[in-house]
C-alpha cells in the first residue's frame, strides 16, 4: 500500500439526536462514493484494498458506521427474538427514513451534492432507499448482495437461506472478547465461498476493529430490523443502478438480485461467479470496473449537471 491508502481520523456529523462516525480514503477529488455496510456490522468491514481499488478508478470514497453501529450513536431498549421474530412489524426506535436520511447528512457533512451510494447487504437495501427518498442527492445506486427494499418483515424470507442463520444461532461461543471475536469469524468464514475461502489474518484485522458491534449484538440487530420503511416502492428509482450478487451466497438467493434488477428500469445484474456473502479479492477489480461503467452511464444522463467523469 502507498502513504496515499489511508483512511482519515475518525469525523463525526450530526443527523437529528444522533452522531455518525464516518472516514475518508486517500486521496480526494474523485467521483464521490458513499458505502454502506449491513446489519449492525461497522464500517472496518470494507477492505482497504477493496477501496484502493474503487479509487484506482477514479472514486472518492467515503465510509460511515450506520447509527446502531460501530462508533455512530448507539440505541438501548431490546426487540424479542428468536431471529425470525425480529422481523414481525412492531413500533421500532427509529423508522427506515430515518437511515436514508443519515446517509444524506454524510454527504452533506463532506460537501457532496451527488454520489454513488453503494450498499452491501442491509446497506444495499438502505442505498436502496437513498435513492428512493433522496433522488436529486444519489449519482448511482449500486446493490450488493441485498434483497428489494420493499420486501418487509415476512415477505423478505422468501430472498433469504436459513442454513448459515441456523449454523450460527446453534453455536455457542465464551463470553468476552475472545467468543466476540470467535462469533464474528465464525460468521466472516461462513459468508464466503468455497471457491474462494475467508482469509482469517485479514477478517481478523477487520473484527478487532470494529468489535463493538457484530453477530453478537442482537439488540441492535433487531433494532435495525425493526425501522420500518413507508416510501415508494422499488421500482420509482431513476437512478442509474448496478445489482452485484455473489453465485454462491450462502445467505441472499439469486432471486432478490433478479427482483432488484427487474424492479428498477434500466438496472445492470452482474453475478459473481465463486463469490459468497463477502468482497474477496478476487472480485475487487470487476466491482470497481463495474461501479465506473456505472458512473459514465449516470455521466451521459446528467449532461447538464457538472459531474466529473473517472476518465479512462
Amino acid at each position: 500500500m502507498t502513504d496515499t491508502d489511508t483512511w482519515s481520523p475518525t469525523t463525526y456529523v450530526r443527523s437529528g439526536d444522533i452522531e455518525l462516525a464516518y472516514d475518508h480514503f486517500g486521496e480526494r477529488g474523485g467521483v464521490p462514493l458513499l458505502l454502506m455496510m449491513g446489519l449492525a456490522i461497522s464500517r472496518f468491514w470494507w477492505p482497504d484494498g477493496f477501496c484502493r481499488a474503487l479509487a484506482d478508478e477514479g472514486f472518492d470514497v467515503v465510509r460511515y458506521d450506520q447509527r446502531d453501529t460501530g462508533a455512530s450513536t448507539r440505541f438501548s431498549g431490546t426487540v424479542r427474538h428468536g431471529h425470525w421474530r425480529m422481523l414481525r412489524p412492531g413500533t421500532g426506535a427509529y423508522t427506515a427514513e430515518d437511515l436514508a436520511d443519515d446517509a444524506v447528512a454524510v454527504l452533506d457533512a463532506v460537501g457532496w451534492d451527488r454520489a454513488v451510494v453503494f450498499g452491501h447487504s442491509l446497506g444495499g437495501i438502505v442505498a436502496q432507499r437513498v435513492a428512493l427518498r433522496h433522488p436529486d442527492r444519489v449519482l448511482g445506486l449500486v446493490s450488493c448482495d441485498a434483497p428489494p427494499s420493499d420486501a418487509v418483515g415476512y415477505r423478505a424470507l422468501r430472498y433469504l437461506r436459513f442454513g448459515l442463520v441456523a449454523r450460527n444461532v446453534t453455536k455457542r461461543h465464551p463470553a468476552g472478547h475472545e467468543g466476540d471475536v470467535a462469533a464474528s469469524l465464525a460468521i466472516a468464514k461462513g459468508m464466503a465461498s468455497p471457491a474462494n475461502p475467508c482469509d482469517e489474518a485479514a477478517a481478523l484485522e477487520r473484527i478487532e476493529r470494529g468489535l463493538e458491534t457484530g453477530p453478537r449484538d442482537m439488540a441492535g440487530i433487531g433494532r435495525q430490523l425493526h425501522a420500518r420503511w413507508q416510501g415508494p416502492r422499488l421500482r420509482e428509482i431513476k437512478a442509474p443502478t448496478l445489482v452485484l450478487q455473489g453465485a454462491d451466497d450462502p445467505l441472499i438467493r439469486m432471486s432478490a438480485a433478479r427482483t432488484v434488477a427487474r424492479e428498477i428500469r434500466g438496472a445492470k445484474l452482474v453475478v459473481l461467479d465463486g463469490i459468497g456473502h463477502d468482497l474477496p479479492p478476487v472480485a475487487w477489480p470487476t466491482i470497481a470496473q463495474q461501479t465506473r461503467q456505472l458512473v459514465a452511464t449516470s455521466v451521459r444522463s446528467h449532461r447538464d449537471q457538472p459531474v466529473r467523469d473517472p476518465g479512462p
